[in-house]
């Protein structure tokens, strides 16, 4: 390794990259090297002097390739990879990130992982460390799904990705995700429908109604307003920035939403249709569950140590959107007009949504058969009801 000359020491000039060398404390070896002036110095963990060397070629490697020094991943914390992922969703303009009420940003997942990563440097975060996540998540609460525990660990990966794509780490580990339960397949009959509307608190009514039957998204409709209701043409206009795909739609109302809106006052003191948000969702998770638990279409299970928090299964609110791609598909209404009305952007997410019941099977084959009898029925005329003129010249 060369030294530093007397004109080098007399101009102040920067130390060159150089070679690196290795130097011994103890029986282990240690390297030294230069990146853009800076001398680093640090211990290669081994009394092998080959693997040492190894070491030592593997930092300058990264260093050439202008990677950011492994004693500067280390210092690296959770919480700057988390803020590096939050600033990308927010110049994405992602509407997945979401504002607690408490003023801060998170997305689906992060509380989680903010938990248990909590004081950890970048260099901890390692493949290990993502599997005891997951197994603690699984020991924490029988009611955290494989589902819910991936949204976690797709954090975690991406804000790795855009870290090593801002060099400032070397490598992603590789993090193994869970298996997830098939796509939910449920939906909700419209005489089931009017049992459960009937069950739900007065203010949640307009808010379900809409979900049913247009198939909108709950974040959509709850920033719906009233000088976007056109209550005499039956229309809502969802504006561009209001909607998932950032594209504006117009959403028809059924005459029983209609009605409820009618009798709604808006929030806005006595102008009739004011910028006042139209739908409340007030306790509706809470609201729903009960509900569904009185009417059949849930049940509530409760759990040892959280006697107010008992384990739910059964219909979601998710499922009111499946039901109304279902009912519109089936109502006749062209697929290019449904997946405008509930804002399916892509043919195979919508044909996920279009559940096919057995009743709709055996509708299917009920219409065969009866178009193929009306077809015999043609076919087996009387001579009478030919022409007399054309049984001449038939003869």
């Amino acid at each position: 390794m060369a030294k530093r000359t007397g004109k080098q020491k007399r101009t102040g000039k920067q130390r060159g990259n150089g070679e690196g060398g290795l130097f011994k404390r103890g029986e282990i070896w240690w390297c030294q090297y230069y990146s853009d002036g800076r001398q680093i110095r640090m211990s290669t963990r081994t009394s092998v002097k080959a693997g040492a060397s190894a070491f030592l070629r593997k930092l300058m490697d990264s260093r050439d390739k202008g990677e950011v020094p492994i004693t500067d991943v280390r210092e690296l914390k959770y919480s700057d990879l988390r803020q590096g992922l939050l600033d990308s969703y927010l110049a994405l303009g992602n509407k997945s990130l979401k504002e607690r009420a408490d003023g801060t940003e998170t997305i689906a997942g992060l509380k989680a992982l903010d938990e248990f990563c909590n004081g950890m440097n970048a260099v901890q975060l390692t493949t290990d460390a993502a599997a005891r996540f997951v197994r603690e998540r699984k020991a924490e609460s029988p009611c955290v799904g494989n589902a819910c525990i991936n949204r976690s660990l797709a954090a975690l990966r991406r804000m790795l990705t855009i870290a090593k794509r801002s060099r400032k780490i070397h490598d992603i580990p590789f993090i193994q995700f869970l298996k997830e339960p098939p796509a939910r397949k449920g939906f909700l009959p419209i005489e089931k429908f009017d049992e459960l509307v009937a069950l739900l608190p007065t203010h949640l009514r307009p808010l379900v109604t809409l979900l049913y039957y247009c198939g909108t998204r709950i974040g959509e409709a709850l920033q719906i307003e009233w000088n976007q209701v056109d209550l005499d043409a039956r229309l809502i206009r969802l504006e561009e920035e209001q909607t998932k795909g950032d594209e504006a739609r117009t959403l028809p109302l059924p005459p029983a939403l209609v009605m409820m809106l009618t009798d709604v006052e808006p929030k806005m003191g006595s102008a009739p249709h004011g910028s006042a948000r139209v739908f409340e969702g007030t306790n509706l998770r809470k609201e729903w569950v009960r509900a569904c638990a009185a009417c059949g279409l849930g049940t509530l299970t409760e759990v040892e140590g959280r006697p107010y928090d008992p384990l739910y299964s059964g219909l979601t609110l998710h499922d009111l959107r499946r039901s109304a791609v279902r009912n519109l598909v089936n109502a006749g209404v062209p697929e290019r007009v449904a997946m405008s009305i509930s804002g399916h952007k892509t043919r195979s997410v919508f044909d996920r949504y279009h559940i096919v019941s057995t009743v709709d099977v055996t509708d299917a084959m009920r219409k065969v058969v009866a178009s193929s009898l009306k077809g015999k029925a043609s076919l087996a005329k009387p001579v009478h009801s030919v022409g007399k003129k054309r049984l001449k010249a038939l003869k």
